[in-house]
């Protein structure tokens, strides 16, 4: 249990450290910075991610979940107000990068985390 914490926690870091040199926009100063950050998204995650997604849902409806990449780059954005080394230059460069990170996440999970492998 605690492995597959840790495990995940590296490979969430290793996705947004890829995103920052992926995308323009987003700054991350070193690998440490991003393993900060990925914890501080998951607190913004957490904590203010249920409120907003429930305040903007009628939005989200109507909009057919398109708006949900709006709320998750404003997360992104929020994080990266909270961490040290991790900067993020523009709400283009914010949904781009939420984007780009949830999409690399996905596939460095199903590469780590294999039906067959059990960490």
């Amino acid at each position: 249990m605690l492995l597959h914490i840790v495990v995940s926690w590296f490979v969430s870091a290793l996705a947004l450290w890829i995103v920052a040199r992926i995308v323009p926009g987003i700054d991350l100063r070193g690998f440490g910075a991003a393993l900060i950050a990925t914890v501080i998204i998951a607190i913004v995650n957490g904590t203010i991610g249920p409120i907003l997604k429930f305040l903007t849902f009628p939005l989200t409806l109507i909009t057919l979940g398109l708006f949900l990449l709006v709320v998750n780059a404003f997360l992104l954005k929020l994080a990266s107000l909270f961490t040290p080394g991790f900067k993020i230059h523009g709400f283009l460069a914010a949904i781009l990068g939420s984007l780009v990170l949830t999409i690399l996440s996905a596939i460095l999970r199903s590469l780590v985390f294999s039906s067959g492998t059990r960490v």
